[in-house]
């Protein structure tokens, strides 16, 4: 039954790769130099070789046999001459799942071609009651205290918790505090010995970690080993849980894990120094990720920093480690960031006496199990490997870096498709895919498709009797070389023979259009007798040549190369011109020197204009670049001799007066300022030729008037003083206005009084009157 499901498999999936085969025939082979059966087939995975004898035509290259299957059947190969591997996968010890088989198939070869995607199944049935491993890691600063008294009484509830969801249960003990060196510690002898705050409280000296038990069934052993120990303390608030971590991971045999589900639990109320923090205490060697327990304590926790988190991710998943953040409330944000960069691991909210653990490794465990998540670890770059993942809860995903399915249920099915791509060729390759967090893996194998299989006729007198036919092509004996095996080796190889009849290393062997004859061009006869091919490397005819109206070039020249040689009195790419300058000549000067004449009509310079290339209206104005040129004259009063330099291409002319151009001519006018601040009037003519300038010039200049001080300065004074009057008179003004209003609102509020004008309305009569007895009323 085993071998006939194989078979079945196979079956179906080769018939898969060649459908797929057959459909990607509209692919496009890129061929680069593919001159043998083994380069072309390594050039992509769309790429087929025509072994058929004689295949190619005189001159072409054997890189025609290279191409799609389609194209080779188009231009006359046959089929069956026709090599094209395929891609091809074995599946082996496929079991069947049960609850001692979680994943299968066990093995698969795959034979690939380079660029080609060979795919397979893997499928995984989540088991009840496989085995588990548990390992204890505790945080033992000082603010643990109450933690641990409750984990000494811990070892049987946990193995009855976990003895109810598994068949066989182990469960060990360790426990870190951190670094023994300043400023995570403090090494002050008294404070060493007793680093605690309560010194009544026992006491140990900080330590990196220790392995306190190995995994073992026995509770009472638990109980004893976890019982002795006593709380420790540090300095800082981060501790060493990285480094301890990393020891448990990597050394299996130490801490005695089985090749079964690895639990680690790491409990702590505190946050973790990470890789860099022991430069604090001069600590600068990275951590090499190996295991350095020496009677069971990390020994040389002060020469390594702390690991890495990525570091410490391989290594748990290398190891095959899930593990259980158990942290308190503060610390829940903190750890389930650490647990994002971590695969297969969980967050759990441990109570501040860890009075709750065991519940809460239960419902860790339960989470971490039904979580399935298949990975291959690290691999060449050139192997692609990607993941379809068919999960039971209709959560399905294509093309992912890894498989994954949640809430996986005991003896549920699910089933990953996985794509292996190989880039280039490359030596035989395996790698392991396995599920995070459990035992069993796939071994895959993988062989790239990059040789060649031909079966050729034997032929005495093929390949010149000097070698074989391989694949369709001569493989020449020792001492011979060419095609045909036609060349005796001398000094250079074969393929240095065909370089010689190679133009430039991108052209073809003799242009295609003759044979490599011992490294020489051997070029094709046409039947057409006038039709002739020629050159070094058969690059020219006389034929490839600009027509013009039909005949080539124009029925007034023959073509040589490429290129038409005229007969005398035509002119003209195509010789479709008569040789004349008759209608580019202008007073006996073509194109006014600023262009060539080509079939009698002006080709002129850029900015220039036809007919004769006489204006150049894009051009800038030469006025500013002549400006000095005219001062310096005017300036020298005919003593030229210092003005030669500064008027280079121009000839200077003095005139009476110059008047602004006011009808279309070839005058420039041109008016600027000298030195001086003075206008200066000229005009400028552009002769034949470039660069041919005629200037003239009037000595007269407009120059400003010089400024009249006095009636500056007066005008000057005056307009002060006229502001400053006009200033004050409107304060004036204002004041007049306001004071005007002030009175007009006093005499309105006087008439509106009721009271007697004649009596003061402030005074008012005595209301109490005080007499003295004694007084008499006569006064002496």
């Amino acid at each position: 039954m085993k071998e006939m499901f194989w078979c079945i498999g196979f079956l179906l999936i080769s018939a898969e790769i060649i459908s797929s085969r057959l459909a990607s025939t509209a692919e496009v082979c890129t061929k680069i130099k593919a001159n043998t059966c083994d380069e072309c087939i390594q050039s992509g995975p769309h790429c087929s070789w025509c072994k058929k004898v004689n295949f190619t035509k005189a001159g072409e290259p054997d890189s025609v046999r290279c191409d799609t299957t389609e194209k080779l059947l188009e231009i006359g190969c046959n089929l069956t001459d026709i090599v094209d591997p395929i891609s091809k996968v074995l599946l082996k010890d496929n079991q069947v799942l049960d609850d001692t088989v979680q994943l299968t198939p066990r093995r698969i070869s795959l034979q690939l071609r380079p660029g080609e995607t060979g795919e397979f199944e893997v499928k995984f049935r989540r088991a009840e009651g496989y085995p588990v491993d548990l390992y204890y890691l505790m945080d033992l600063s000082y603010s643990m205290f109450d933690d641990l008294e409750n984990v000494k009484t811990l070892g049987n509830q946990l193995l009855d918790a976990l003895n109810k969801v598994t068949k066989s249960a182990q469960i060990g003990f360790g426990c870190f505090v951190d670094k023994t060196v300043l400023p995570f510690v403090s090494t002050h002898p008294e404070q060493f010995r007793h680093p605690c705050t309560n010194k009544t409280v026992p006491c140990q000296s900080p330590f990196s970690f220790k392995h306190i038990l190995n995994l073992t069934g026995d509770e009472n052993r638990f109980k004893e080993q976890v019982g002795s120990q006593t709380i420790s303390g540090n300095l800082d608030s981060p501790e060493g849980g990285l480094d301890a971590m990393m020891q448990v991971a990597v050394c299996g045999d130490k801490i005695g894990w089985r090749n079964v589900t690895r639990l680690l639990v790491y409990a702590t109320d505190d946050g973790f120094h990470i890789a860099g923090d022991g430069k604090l205490a001069a600590i600068l060697t990275p951590n090499d990720g190996k295991c350095h327990l020496e009677d069971n304590i990390y020994k040389t926790s002060n020469e390594y920093d702390y690991p890495s988190v990525g570091q410490l991710a391989q290594k748990l998943s290398e190891n095959n480690i899930q593990v259980v953040f158990a942290v308190t409330a503060n610390m829940v944000h903190t750890y389930q960031a650490l647990s994002s960069l971590i695969p297969k691991s969980v967050v759990g909210r441990l109570s501040n006496d860890s009075s709750n653990v065991v519940q809460l490794i239960t419902d860790a465990y339960q989470n971490l199990s039904s979580e399935v998540i298949l990975d291959h670890g690290i691999t060449p770059d050139f192997l692609d490997i990607l993941y379809d993942s068919n999960c039971s809860n209709g959560v399905n995903t294509q093309n992912t870096l890894r498989g994954s399915c949640s809430n996986v249920k005991i003896k549920e099915e699910i089933t990953f498709k996985v794509k292996v791509t190989a880039k280039k060729c490359l030596p035989n390759q395996s790698f392991s895919i396995r599920p995070l967090g459990f035992t069993e893996s796939v071994r895959v194998n993988v062989i790239t498709a990059c040789d060649c299989t031909c079966e050729d006729a034997p032929d005495l007198h093929a390949c010149s009797s000097k070698g074989r036919i391989v694949c369709g092509i001569c493989s020449c004996d020792e001492g011979h070389l060419g095609k045909n095996c036609e060349c005796k080796a001398g000094s250079k190889t074969g393929q240095e023979l065909e370089q010689n009849c190679k133009k430039d290393n991108t052209s073809a062997v003799c242009s295609g259009a003759g044979e490599c004859i011992c490294g020489q061009c051997i070029c094709h006869t046409d039947p057409d007798p006038d039709k002739k091919i020629f050159g070094t490397y058969c690059q020219c005819d006389n034929w490839n040549c600009e027509m013009f109206e039909g005949k080539l070039c124009a029925g007034e020249g023959t073509c040589d190369c490429g290129e038409c040689k005229c007969k005398a009195g035509f002119d003209g790419s195509a010789c479709q011109c008569k040789r004349s300058t008759e209608k580019c000549m202008e007073n006996g000067v073509i194109c006014s020197g600023r262009g060539e004449c080509e079939c009698n009509t002006c080709k002129c310079r850029r900015g220039y204009v036809l007919p004769h290339c006489k204006t150049c209206p894009g051009c800038p104005s030469p006025c500013p670049q002549f400006g000095p040129c005219v001062e310096c004259h005017i300036k020298q009063e005919g003593n030229l001799g210092n003005c030669t330099q500064i008027c280079s291409g121009a000839k200077v002319i003095l005139v009476e007066e110059v008047k602004p151009v006011t009808e279309v001519t070839e005058k420039l006018f041109c008016r600027e300022k000298d030195s001086d601040n003075c206008w200066m009037q000229y005009y400028i003519t552009e002769e034949m030729g470039v660069d041919n300038y005629s200037i003239r010039y009037t000595i007269k200049r407009e120059c400003p008037e010089e400024p009249n001080i006095a009636a500056i300065v007066g005008g000057t004074i005056a307009g002060v003083i006229l502001i400053g009057l006009i200033i004050l008179a409107i304060w004036k003004l204002f004041t007049e206005v306001k004071d005007r209003k002030e009175y007009q609102r006093f005499e309105k509020e006087r008439q509106q009084v009721r009271w007697d004008k004649s009596i003061n309305p402030i005074f008012t009569n005595a209301t109490t009157t005080v007499k003295n007895p004694h007084f008499d009323g006569d006064v002496e």
